[in-house]
């Protein structure tokens, strides 16, 4: 008797499941980075430290939130749907 019998195939069904999340810190984290810079750069051509800066922060933060929890909702949906089915 094997005691692994079907467990690779669990993990591989875990990890089909998992999959869709796992890019979605980076991309939050990219998203706030992104901006960040951008308004840092803004900042030194405009000369209007750190006005910008924080404003791009921010905005990147909110768009980043925006995105992870509406791409959340659409997985767990697709996710319902499938069971549902």
């Amino acid at each position: 008797m094997n005691p692994f019998k079907g467990s690779a195939e669990k993990f591989g069904k875990s990890a089909h499941e998992v999959g869709p999340y796992l890019g979605l810190g980076a991309q939050l984290a990219a998203t706030i980075i992104l901006m960040f810079f951008l308004g840092r750069w803004l900042d030194k051509e405009f000369e209007t430290e750190p006005i910008l800066t924080i404003f791009f922060a921010c905005f990147g933060g909110f768009a980043g939130i925006y995105n992870f929890i509406k791409t959340v909702l659409q997985l767990n949906k697709k996710k319902d749907n499938v069971k549902n089915d």
